[in-house]
């Protein structure tokens, strides 16, 4: 293993982390991939990430550090993508735990250098909130990527912090990340996404899958999570850039003020103080929302109705993609049908599938 890749805030950063190994690494030893076990509301029905204690079957690597083999199942209610990625994927997954706190995570990073010896340590975020103060409106989940770059700068070896998809994850809009941007790293193409092409028929990750639709050439405007928010697909989109690792902690407030913390109730009570809320408390209220949903189960006439009602008013807005994930919730659906949803999409209207994305006509 020659290579350590930091998933910043894990989902899909952990599928892009694959395909940027590919475009830089090649076919070389494979790579550990510390990724934070949080898949949001549409994988995992509990809020928050997910520690040891929510597997069977996994690996321990370092004292601090395990790994997350195919055959590791999250107990339930839990809910991960990780086994799967195991599967199928080449690479070793390794689960990043912030429950206690960016010295928790430090301590993992400084276990996984001595015990691996990498030839380098790459700290991949896609779409760039991981360069934010922290006050900005737009700003939806800043927490998981506080942590890692918290942890991150108090190694003593050298990181390197890579934004793939600039303004990909819809939180920090293009124009306001690209002046962070330093040296040009690689633009992912056609040929980069083969490495993760059966990855992208399942896995949820919106900004991801943008990134990926990015590099097989696709353009416009693309709507996603529960908010509806318009993400331009443009030809800066697919590029990889770095940014210089300190300048990144210094514009972060929230990054700073974690960097000692010991648990994550304290990266909560920090996020709710510097950014005025903690995601998790987004995903306990969400939680409690859906579950008291009404489940009115998928009929394919009432969903193609609903789509083309959507796709409409989409239309209007300006929009020219959206996402599965976006779908499923603009079309009243539980996450659990997410699946479903897109297997009846693409059978009934196999020409608007632009892979992973879905084309409004």
């Amino acid at each position: 293993m020659k290579r350590l890749i930091v998933a910043a805030g894990g989902g899909g950063d952990a599928v892009a982390a694959a395909m940027l190994h590919a475009a830089l690494y090649g076919d070389e030893d494979q790579a550990v991939i510390l990724t934070y076990a949080w898949d949001r509301l549409l994988v995992d029905p509990v809020p928050g990430p997910r520690g040891p204690d929510n597997f069977t079957g996994l690996e321990q690597l370092t004292p601090a550090v395990w790994t997350v083999p195919a055959d590791a199942r999250p107990i339930a209610p839990a809910g991960s993508t990780l086994p799967r990625l195991a599967a199928e994927l080449p690479h070793t997954f390794a689960l990043l735990d912030p429950h206690h706190g960016a010295e928790g995570v430090t301590r993992q990073l400084e276990e996984l250098v001595s015990h691996l010896s990498p030839d380098s340590i790459d700290l991949l975020d896609v779409g760039g909130d991981i360069l934010a103060r922290g006050d900005e409106p737009t700003l939806k989940s800043p927490l998981a990527d506080a942590v890692t770059l918290a942890a991150c700068c108090q190694v003593n070896t050298p990181v390197r912090l890579l934004i793939a998809g600039p303004g990909l994850d819809g939180e920090l809009p293009l124009d306001d990340v690209r002046g962070m941007l330093g040296p040009l790293i690689h633009t992912f193409t056609a040929k980069d996404v083969e490495s993760i092409n059966s990855v992208l028929e399942w896995h949820p990750s919106e900004a991801t899958g943008m990134l990926a639709a990015t590099a097989q050439g696709v353009r416009g405007t693309c709507e996603v999570r529960d908010a509806g928010l318009p993400v331009p697909l443009t030809d800066e989109s697919p590029t990889v850039h770095q940014v210089d690792l300190d300048e990144a902690l210094s514009r972060s407030e929230l990054a700073r003020a974690v960097l000692t913390t010991e648990t994550l109730d304290e990266v909560e009570a920090y996020s709710r103080e510097i950014c005025g809320y903690s995601e998790i408390d987004y995903e306990r209220n969400k939680a409690g929302w859906l579950k008291d949903q009404a489940d009115a189960g998928l009929n394919a006439d009432s969903v193609l109705s609903q789509l083309d009602e959507f796709e409409t008013e989409a239309r209007a807005r300006g929009i020219t993609h959206t996402t599965f994930r976006h779908l499923t919730e603009a079309l009243g659906l539980s996450g659990s049908y997410r699946d479903g949803l897109r297997q009846l999409l693409i059978a009934r209207r196999p020409q608007q599938y632009a892979v992973p994305l879905w084309r409004i006509r």
